[in-house]
Parts: structure tokens; sequence; C-alpha cells
């Protein structure tokens, strides 16, 4: 009994495994790796990216209020920017941005130019959030008359893509805040960023409870790990699949 149970023994050790890759799996493994660990850093630059808007953010946060300049070279420079301004609010060329959420309630940021004394463009504000009510109509937006002193930071609008070519006909009611379409379809030349009211002022706005920049961070760094583990995963998937059992 001892000799067959050595011989039993010395049978299992004899079983090993190869690794012995074939070129379709391998192919289709580096493929996809390679692109789970692209998406994976793709989503963790645009999180370094909002930390670094935030840290600007909060750096301008502290400073006075600057007044309107005469041009805008340099856009960057006016990001978050504080900025005060005295004139009127011009409804005409007013708009409504659509599919805003506050508190679970759908509503409109209402988006008003401005014209401020001693300049010749006229600078769009987004005076705040509005509940939508009935969708059949827009609701009624009440702008004060005569002049105000507004306060705000100059937010620049991302960069979107329309799914449909808006009609030559003005529209209100806007999906997202296209400066360069705004700027065409006006009689007037427009400041490249908006001022989002500041949240104590009282020249007409609504419910202001603005984003921050690093505001759901952690969403990107969550997915930046997810692709990395999917990348891990696909590796060890890909190492077994390959692994051939051998016996001497």
């Amino acid at each position: 009994m001892l000799h067959d149970y050595a011989a039993r023994a010395s049978g299992m050790q004899s079983i090993r495994y190869i690794f012995r890759p074939r070129w379709f799996p391998t192919l289709a493994a580096v493929v996809s790796i390679a692109l789970m660990v692209k998406l994976g850093f793709w989503q963790y630059d645009k999180a370094e990216q909002k930390r670094l808007l935030q840290s600007t953010f909060d750096a301008r946060l502290g400073e006075s209020p600057a007044a309107l300049p005469g041009n805008v070279s340099n856009i960057e420079e006016w990001r978050y920017r504080r900025i005060r301004a005295t004139g009127r609010y011009e409804t005409q060329y007013q708009i409504l941005l659509d599919n805003q959420v506050e508190g679970q309630v759908a509503g409109y940021h209402v988006i008003t130019p401005f014209r401020a004394e001693n300049t010749k463009a006229l600078l769009l504000v987004n005076r705040g959030w509005i509940p939508a009510g009935d969708r059949s109509r827009l609701p009624f937006v009440e702008t004060p008359a005569g002049v105000v002193e507004i306060r705000g930071y100059a937010w620049v609008p991302g960069k979107y893509y329309e799914l449909a070519t808006p009609s030559g006909e003005w529209q209100t009611l806007w999906q997202n805040v296209d400066m360069a379409r705004y700027a065409t379809a006006v009689p007037f030349s427009v400041f490249p960023f908006i001022l989002r009211l500041d949240a104590s002022s009282t020249a007409g706005g609504f419910s202001r409870n603005w984003p921050q920049p690093a505001e759901r961070i952690e969403k990107h760094v969550g997915y930046a790990l997810q692709w990395w583990g999917f990348a891990g995963a696909a590796l060890a998937i890909w190492v077994f699949v390959n692994l051939r059992r051998s016996e001497a």
C-alpha cells in the first residue's frame, strides 16, 4: 500500500501546466486590455482636470470683483473670475436652458443678455433656475427694469455637438449653451463667457445653487478604477485560457 501511495504521489507531481498562447486570444486580449487601460487614464485625466479647475475657482473666489473688459483676448484669464457690472437687462434674445434639475424637479436656467455701461458687447447672465411647470408653454420670466448692478463669476461653457442643425428662426428654448451659435444668431456682439449671478444678488436672480468644478469628481476616479479592474481581469482570463495541462 505504501508503494501504491508513493506511485500515485509521483504521478501527481508529474502533472504540470504549459503556457502556450494562441494568436487570436492574444490579439483580442492586447486590443481589449489596451483600450480598457486607455479609458481608465481618460477618466482619471478628467478627474485631474476638475481638480485643476477647482484650484483656479478657489483661488479666484477671494479676489475682488473686476470690471468688464473692453475685449477678451485670452478667455482662460477670465475663467471663474469675479465680475461686477452696471447696466440693463435686454430680454429680446433671452434663452431658457432646458433639462436643468434642482431638488429632483425639472426646470430651466434663465440666461438674459445684459448691456453693461462702457462696453460694446453684451454679457450673457445666467440668472438661475426656475421650475418648468406646464411643458406645453414656456414660463413667464420676470426681469427687473432700469439700471441694476450685477455681480457673479465668469463661466466658460464647454463644447457640445447638436444632433440636429437648428433652424434659422430664433428659438427661446435651448438644449445646450453654444456660444458660437448664439453669437451668430443675434444682431450684437457678446462676451465669450457667461456670468453666473451671485447667490446673494437681488438683481433679478432665481435659484442659484451653482455646482463646484470638482463636483462628482469621485465618479471619474471610480470609472478609472473600474476600467483598470476590467483590464486586470482580462489579463487574468487571457493567462488562464492559454494554460495547457501537460503530463510528463
